[in-house]
């Protein structure tokens, strides 16, 4: 997997990946990710499926069948090792922000 890609995950990456914790298609997640970021972030139909094709592409998620119409997703183990390792490297960030800087 090319996981340099993914040394750091942008708001639109991270948010995609959290909102595939449950299985989704796309408008669903375009709809989680604007309620959960109070429509600080609004996911482009272009930007979302690129992001889709990508995760595919490198495992972080996977296609399931569902008994409704449409293309559904949710995040494989893969790609919730990614989402953790981003979590763990802002939690980084935060600790070391309020030790050198917030005294």
């Amino acid at each position: 997997m090319a996981r340099d890609q993914f040394q750091t995950l942008t708001e639109p990456m991270y948010f995609t990946l959290l909102a595939l914790g449950e299985v989704r298609n796309g408008a669903e997640i375009t709809s989680w990710v604007s309620k959960i970021t109070k429509g600080r972030i609004n996911l482009a139909p272009g930007t979302l499926y690129a992001l889709l094709a990508q995760f595919l592409e490198n495992d972080l998620i996977k296609r399931v069948e569902t008994n409704k119409k449409g293309k559904y997703y949710t995040i494989t183990d893969e790609g919730k090792k990614l989402l953790e390792e981003e979590v763990q490297r802002l939690r980084l960030l935060i600790d070391n922000y309020e030790k050198y800087f917030d005294k």
